[in-house]
């Protein structure tokens, strides 16, 4: 089939170039989420623009689609034309995958450059020539510093998780690569929440920009269940596991790396299908569980909160906070890898007794229902399928 002939999509509407729509129904996108609605129209535009939209939203199409269509094709070796700037390796690597298919269709190349992979080969593939690079700040630094990477042909920028690259404090390596784009550019900024540093950055480096959003500064994607569970410890592990058992793909969240170990390995014991991924292990074994969780190879990933910011997959079906976090944002973080692309989620919390007041401040916070705690053991029915709770 030539590309002249591949069918319309939904994002046609929007005024996607025939060429971008044609790369869009070639890697399998037909309709637009509502964040790509609003914000793909105005980016065609070249109007710098800010995007009020949590992970799972799709906004990754929301500023990809745009950079793809405004970005010239035949980027000169080591010189690309898009920048996307994101806090992770996982989700440099994530935006990459989404954009490439895409790309490619369009004669346009993406490269993920991030630490913890090989350097030369990143350093090599840019000598070739790519389009968009999509970048930890750090590692682009390095590059830029060394004489690898030239910022000096970007026409396009984006800010992506803006909100997540300053709580990792990253703000001040944002904007020392935002001064070294001198030329006129668009830039896109997306985040959760537009106020704080993420404010000093659009007042710093956006020319009066545009303003989409598709949730409230609280609100998460999607239709997420609250439950809030008072376990007992020596019995934890076992309640993880009974729920992880029955109701989808269960995402783990703990304190620390050690935390993380022991529970994977508890949940493996117990016959889970478990891994942990967390800041000690190599950046091979990260991706290697990432992809098998992706896969459906794995059932439960273990995750610290650094290791799980690029988790951006639509099919999580639930989030188990191992211990109630203490800031409520955090919370909101982690409960939003579920509940994606509309689907139903869970965010279940494990409240042992001593840990019940920390439950009340979340309640209190997000305005959830101040309901106490449903005391469980590991052999109730209800963990078996969580919507039994609402009975």
């Amino acid at each position: 089939m030539t590309r002249s002939h591949s069918p319309s999509t939904g994002f046609a509407a929007l005024g996607v170039p025939d060429f971008v729509d044609a790369g869009l129904s070639a890697a399998g996108f037909s309709e637009p989420f509502a964040i790509q609605v609003q914000a793909i129209p105005v980016a065609l535009t070249g109007r710098d623009l800010c995007g009020r939209a949590r992970t799972g939203s799709g906004k990754t199409l929301a500023f990809g689609v745009p950079m793809i269509a405004r970005i010239d094709a035949g980027a000169k070796p080591s010189r690309p034309h898009g920048l996307i700037l994101v806090p992770t390796r996982e989700l440099a690597v994530q935006v990459a995958e989404v954009l490439e298919p895409i790309a490619k269709a369009c004669d346009r190349r993406v490269l993920a450059v991030y630490g913890g992979a090989s350097r030369q080969t990143q350093v090599d593939k840019l000598e070739k020539g790519v389009e968009i690079v999509a970048a930890t700040p750090l590692r682009l630094i390095d590059l830029m510093k060394s004489g690898e990477i030239d910022l000096g042909g970007l026409q396009v920028v984006v800010l992506d998780e803006a909100d997540r690259m300053a709580d990792e404090g990253f703000t001040p390596q944002v904007e020392w690569i935002l001064r070294h784009v001198k030329q006129p550019h668009q830039t896109m900024l997306f985040s959760a929440t537009l106020d704080g540093q993420v404010g000093n950055l659009r007042a710093r480096y956006m020319t009066d920009p545009d303003e989409v959003s598709i949730d409230a500064p609280t609100d998460t994607v999607g239709t997420m269940h609250h439950l809030f569970l008072a376990v007992h410890h020596m019995d934890k592990n076992k309640v993880v596991h009974a729920i992880a058992s029955a109701n989808g793909k269960t995402v783990v969240f703990c304190d620390t790396k050690r935390e993380c170990d022991k529970v994977a390995n508890a949940l493996q014991d117990l016959g889970s299908k478990a891994a942990a991924i967390h800041g000690d292990l190599p950046q091979s074994s990260r991706e290697r569980a990432l992809k098998q969780f992706t896969d459906g190879k794995l059932d439960v990933l273990v995750a610290t909160d650094v290791a799980a910011r690029g988790i951006d997959i639509d099919d999580i079906a639930v989030v188990v906070h191992y211990v109630p976090p203490i800031d409520p944002k955090n919370y909101l973080h982690r409960s939003g890898r579920t509940a994606r692309a509309g689907r139903d989620g869970w965010a279940v919390t494990l409240a042992e007794y001593n840990q019940h007041t920390t439950v009340r401040i979340i309640q209190r916070a997000l305005r959830l229902p101040n309901d106490a705690p449903i005391e469980v053991f590991s052999n109730d029915v209800r963990l078996r399928h969580l919507p039994d709770f609402r009975i």
